[in-house]
């Protein structure tokens, strides 16, 4: 493990001798610093407070504010710990350094005013464009209460006014079929407002779906936040940034190893035992797990796909024994990530072509990757948009079912036909 991670990582794991902290996150901290002793299993929380602690070593100010974000909406982020004797406050991340000045990392959470909020934070992201500015709504669908902020500035002021903002936005965004209104989020709303590469839209974790305008997920925890950060330092390039980060995934990576990634996946030295054959940085789009060579004619189908429908598209796979079909997650949907996207289908020239998503047809990825796939494929002649097959939910007015049972019946349907061995035929 390289020292600096493993300084950091015992300085935001280790606590005050006398500060009695909740059991439960007492047991949390205790895990996380097994995590940094081992280097195995770094969760997403961790991974991000290592990204936010290496930063703040860089002598980079991080600023992050919204509803619940001290605890984190899935109690996944414990940022701030409380002392249940005395109330008294900790927070790691203003102990990393000796004498480190506490205004270097900034955590509060805000009032339900996303409108307020964010348009605060927008200003603050343009007054200071070298520090990292994240606002995180406590759920994806809270967002609707900016939307103002998001249709008049984050997505369109580049265009009215050339005034850029490296301003990261994290939408929780979680597809269980329930609370509506409050978890599941219109993607495709954001799809709209992202035109050509005026924003950047994030996606979070290779699990979820997106939110704003291009730019994409990441392939480790610590990849996403530090890939912000490349692109603030980029002026040429700098635009707003905002992922979708799943909701579910927090409960997920508890229990699922896919989920978490040794600390040897951050490193990126050629040579390095954890550089693997796709590399260790960012990934716009990850290729099939099974290590397909270059020419693959023997796979049927290529499904496409981004967020956490696809653990479960590959656990039904490995549980059947289905060898020709091939699961590639687009990490980074906007930019639309076309060199990668031909890569694959040249890696596989028989194989039928499909995007698969857990969300109605009208509300999630499909409308903005079924043009952007199809000129990739003409351009390697293998079809237009009428061979794309699309595997989702039918058209809704409503994001999500609301009905726990019915949204189950509806995924096992979808991730079923995705893998079934006929031909898909298109509901359209």
């Amino acid at each position: 493990m390289p020292e600096i991670l493993k300084n950091v990582g015992k300085a935001i794991t280790t606590l005050p001798e006398n500060f009695k902290p909740h059991k439960a996150v007492k047991r949390i901290y205790d895990q996380r610093a097994h995590m940094i002793e081992t280097g195995e299993g770094i969760t997403w929380a961790l991974g991000e407070a290592l990204a936010f602690a290496t930063l703040l070593v860089e002598g980079n100010h991080v600023r992050l504010s919204g509803q619940d974000v001290e605890r984190g909406t899935f109690s996944h982020r414990h940022s701030v710990l409380h002392d249940q004797a005395t109330g008294e406050q900790y927070c790691p991340l203003d102990h990393i350094m000796i004498n480190q000045n506490e205004e270097m990392f900034t955590v509060s959470n805000s009032s339900l005013s996303e409108f307020g909020v964010l348009g605060f934070e927008l200003g603050y992201s343009m007054e200071n464009p070298n520090s990292l500015v994240l606002w995180e709504a406590q759920s994806g669908d809270f967002a609707n209460g900016a939307r103002v902020i998001f249709d008049q500035f984050l997505s369109s002021g580049e265009s009215k006014w050339l005034r850029q903002t490296g301003l990261v936005v994290l939408l929780p965004h979680g597809y269980d079929g329930q609370l509506l209104g409050i978890l599941v989020q219109d993607l495709s709303v954001f799809f709209r407002a992202a035109a050509a590469a005026t924003s950047c839209c994030f996606l979070s974790h290779c699990i979820i779906a997106v939110s704003v305008a291009p730019s994409a997920i990441s392939s480790t925890p610590l990849a996403f936040t530090l890939r912000c950060v490349e692109w603030q330092r980029s002026i040429r390039e700098e635009k707003q940034k905002m992922g979708g980060s799943p909701s579910s995934y927090h409960s997920r990576l508890r229990v699922s190893p896919h989920t978490t990634s040794p600390i040897r996946a951050n490193i990126r030295r050629q040579g390095h035992p954890g550089f693997d054959k796709q590399g260790t940085r960012f990934k716009r789009l990850i290729k099939d797990r099974n290590d397909h060579s270059d020419h693959e004619p023997s796979i049927r189908r290529l499904v496409l796909c981004s967020g956490k429908v696809y653990y479960e598209l590959d656990e039904l796979r490995q549980g059947s024994s289905i060898g020709d079909v091939a699961i590639c997650r687009v990490e980074q949907l906007c930019p639309f990530p076309y060199d990668l996207i031909q890569r694959e289908l040249k890696r596989y020239p028989n194989a039928e072509i499909m995007w698969c998503q857990e969300e109605p047809m009208n509300m999630g990825a499909y409308s903005y990757i079924a043009p952007r796939l199809s000129t990739a494929m003409k351009a390697l002649g293998r079809g237009n948009i009428d061979d794309i097959k699309y595997v989702g939910r039918a058209p809704s007015a409503a994001t999500a079912t609301g009905f726990y049972s019915m949204h189950g019946k509806e995924q096992n349907e979808l991730v079923t036909k995705a893998l079934q061995p006929e031909p898909i035929v298109n509901p359209h």
